[in-house]
């Protein structure tokens, strides 16, 4: 568990953001924003640009202090009461918020989010509104790929930069996107693409996986990091914290220097560089 988590420095526990951030210019969409928990705390750089990204094509951006978790942990463990709990509040905090799409950059939230129809069948209070609400939710990347990109586009180094797009399968198997994720990085100016082999094996986060079995998950781990090491790109972009942790804590056992990405949502790269031992 140690070595999966990353330095977390005081700006993770910082004021929370503004309740609603206007669009650039004009506006085209009103949208919601769902912050997570391991992004929140792990990737806050992640939710900021993001948020960036909306903005910077004319979205207003709403963001229900109110919200909290998305109850996708708690499913998995199969915690039934607690998952539809949070459901509920999540589902309240956007209660009367008129927003035109749900914006989750996390695919393991998103996948839960997007089964909250399932998660509160039973309740008669909330089966239509929970229908409602997953109507809504979409992955950011989702959301920009089938919206025209109007702010203008820019290389994000001087040098052509190749990079390897790793599938994190609560979006791949379970929303289903694959392609949209593909075709963002590819408008890019400079970039260059790379598919690794293997592409939907697991890298062995798996939502809690990785804790509660270590064994396993570290076999998948370095598997996937010797295919995307394999395609010689020098960044990789990843569209899941969990994966995140999981991709950065085998570079970190690499043996040779690597430079390679913590978090990225398509439109929303960070660079890291690592002194990998």
């Amino acid at each position: 568990m140690e070595s999966i988590l990353p330095e977390i420095t005081g700006k993770a526990f910082a004021a929370p953001p503004p309740t609603v951030v206007p669009a650039q210019g004009e506006q085209r969409y009103r949208v919601g924003v769902i912050l997570g928990c391991v992004q929140r705390l792990f990737f806050s750089e992640v939710n900021e640009a993001t948020v960036r990204v909306l903005t910077a094509i004319g979205c207003e951006v709403v963001i229900p202090s109110e919200q909290g978790c998305c109850s996708a942990l708690p499913q998995h463990q199969g915690q039934t009461n607690q998952a539809q709990a949070l459901a509920r509040q999540m589902i309240d905090s956007f209660a009367d918020t008129n927003v035109d799409a749900i914006i989750i950059n996390a695919a393991g939230c998103g996948h839960t989010l997007k089964e909250y129809d399932h998660i509160l069948q039973d309740d008669p209070d909330y089966r239509d509104r929970a229908k409602a609400f997953v109507a809504k939710v979409k992955d950011v990347q989702e959301f920009l790929a089938a919206i025209e990109f109007t702010a203008p586009l820019h290389p994000l180094q001087e040098e052509p930069l190749t990079i390897v797009y790793q599938d994190a399968c609560h979006l791949l198997h379970g929303q289903k996107i694959s392609l949209q994720p593909r075709q963002l990085l590819r408008k890019i100016p400079g970039v260059t693409l790379k598919e690794p082999i293997d592409a939907a094996l697991c890298c062995g986060s798996a939502g809690v996986y990785n804790l509660l079995q270590p064994d396993v998950a570290e076999e998948l781990g370095r598997q996937k990091i010797d295919n995307l090491l394999a395609t010689g790109a020098t960044l990789i972009a990843s569209s899941n914290p969990g994966c995140s942790l999981q991709i950065q804590k085998h570079l970190r056992e690499q043996t040779k220097p690597c430079r390679f990405s913590i978090q990225c949502d398509c439109w929303i790269i960070r660079f890291a560089t690592s002194n990998c031992r």
